[in-house]
């Protein structure tokens, strides 16, 4: 059998053989390339209005390695891309290859005109690098067309406002207990516990803990004040079933898992594909062995099967505009802000639609035959999704036998005074709070009855058949009704008896 000798490489080939890189190289490549991933996610989100996390989220996430110099890279990069845009436009340089990687051309662009020129490995890089004067050329007309002296003149209008807000973080009690916490945060920090929400700690702003050992392992988690009030006003008991409707990235999930101290159960429902592997990486990184992730759409789980049949209590906190949180996401960055699109139709009509949904899933949580407790959470401060959906539930929930209850009565910013009860809803300031948050908590009164096999249709009609089959007078049957707020939802029911909740 012939044998062939395998053919060495000659010495021309082995001069073209790319060199290793260094380690700032690899660091700078592999940056670039998070943070094109990153901005890919916050550009499509926009541009659809359906933003799948924030940006801080996505950068946070485990998947991305280089934390800091990634959310650097892609917070600068938009808060330059317009420029970026212009000139990209203007240099006439991207072709259909690199058209088709745009986001990884707005980071090296972003670097090679307004960044450290360093490192530059890659064949975009060298693409780009390649056609460095054209790009400072078109950068040059730009100013003149826009009749700006320099780059600061153009950027004015895209500064990042100073959100100087304190740094919290939630003790997960699962791990740790508080006053652990308290003194290894206080060799470096300092730390005070916050005189609202049980195991959360209050630290100075811009404190950077996202590399602090508490932090990597689970034992800690950094939350916000007003997001980690939502699952304390719930307040479930050890033992219970709950049910987190619109679970993902999970960080109230845990914290729900905390506050019954890992007994009972959480059902953790999940919709997105996305957010589904943020919420099981939330619940590995917790320590939490009682939370069961269900990818499903909340809306699908029918009360009367055995599994949700014994929930007790509903946290409802589903998508929303994120009006309250926009300094802390940073959507003054992104593009639809820029273009002042915040108050324009499709915003309204976007508005309009989310609170359909919000009406929606809370008029389902209230079907749940043994839930005894159900906080329905926003971080929105427009009031269609807060206090017009509240409003536009309450006869459906009186009918069910569920009152408006007070959490936190000692926190002073309550609901807007539009509805009956405004004072048992709770508000967070995203001027005074740093955080605009919604809170209404729905408690069922001891000894009433709820029917899941009621549509919410067909509740209230099917409450007055049953008082007329009694034999009760007018004025009997408006005693034996359920009342809210003063007897307008007797008057209510009886002005209209075929009474349907309006889900459009």
């Amino acid at each position: 059998m012939a044998r062939f000798k395998a053919k060495q490489p000659s010495s021309g080939a082995a001069e073209k053989k790319k060199p290793r890189m260094s380690n700032a190289e690899r660091s700078a490549y592999f940056s670039r390339r998070e943070a094109a991933k990153v901005l890919r996610s916050v550009l499509q989100g926009d541009a659809h209005r359906r933003a799948v996390a924030s940006i801080k989220s996505l950068v946070y996430s485990p998947s991305i390695k280089n934390k800091k110099a990634t959310f650097a890279l892609v917070c600068q990069t938009l808060k330059h891309l317009p420029i970026i845009k212009d000139v990209l436009e203007g240099a006439n340089i991207l072709n259909s290859r690199w058209k088709r990687q745009v986001e990884l051309v707005y980071i090296i662009t972003y670097d090679i005109l307004f960044g450290q020129e360093i490192s530059f490995v890659g064949d975009a890089e060298k693409f780009l690098l390649q056609r460095k004067v054209s790009l400072q050329s078109a950068l040059a007309r730009l100013l003149v067309r826009k009749k700006m002296k320099c780059i600061e003149d153009l950027l004015d209008r895209y500064q990042t406002p100073d959100v100087s807000k304190p740094r919290y973080v939630r003790v997960n009690t699962l791990k740790l207990d508080v006053d652990s916490a308290l003194i290894d945060l206080r060799k470096q920090y300092m730390v005070e516990k916050d005189d609202l929400v049980p195991d959360l700690l209050k630290l100075p702003p811009k404190c950077d803990l996202h590399d602090h050992p508490l932090v990597m392992n689970g034992s800690v988690f950094m939350q916000g004040k007003a997001s980690s009030m939502v699952a304390a006003a719930l307040d479930p008991d050890p033992g219970w079933e709950v049910l987190d409707a619109c679970a993902a990235p999970g960080n109230k999930t845990v914290h729900l898992a905390a506050l019954m101290r890992g007994k009972g159960k959480v059902i953790a429902c999940e919709l997105n594909k996305e957010r589904i592997k943020r919420l099981a990486d939330t619940v590995r990184l917790s320590g939490a062995c009682n939370i069961e992730v269900f990818h499903g759409n909340f809306l699908s789980l029918d009360p009367k099967d055995p599994p949700y049949s014994k929930v007790r209590a509903i946290l409802l906190d589903p998508s929303c505009s994120g009006s309250g949180t926009v300094a802390e996401r940073l959507d003054h960055l992104l593009p639809s802000h820029a273009a002042g699109q915040s108050a324009n139709v499709d915003e309204t009509e976007r508005l309009t639609k989310l609170a359909s949904f919000q009406k929606k899933v809370l008029t389902h949580a209230l079907c749940f035959p043994q839930v005894e407790r159900i906080v329905y959470s926003t971080c929105s401060i427009h009031q269609i999704e807060n206090e017009d959906v509240v409003k536009s539930i309450l006869p459906l929930a009186a009918s069910h036998g569920f009152r408006l209850g007070t959490p936190f009565p000692q926190w002073h910013r309550r609901g807007l005074p539009v509805l009956e009860g405004f004072e048992h809803l709770v508000r967070t300031d995203p001027v005074e709070d740093k955080e605009g948050f919604f809170i209404a908590l729905f408690v069922r009164e001891e000894g009433s009855v709820i029917h899941p096999s009621l549509s919410p249709d067909s509740s209230h009609l099917s409450l007055v058949k049953r008082t007329k089959r009694k034999n009760l007078s007018k004025k009997e049957a408006r005693i034996r009704m359920p009342t809210l707020y003063g007897g307008m939802f007797k008057m209510f029911l009886y002005s209209k008896p075929s009474f349907r909740v309006n889900l459009k």
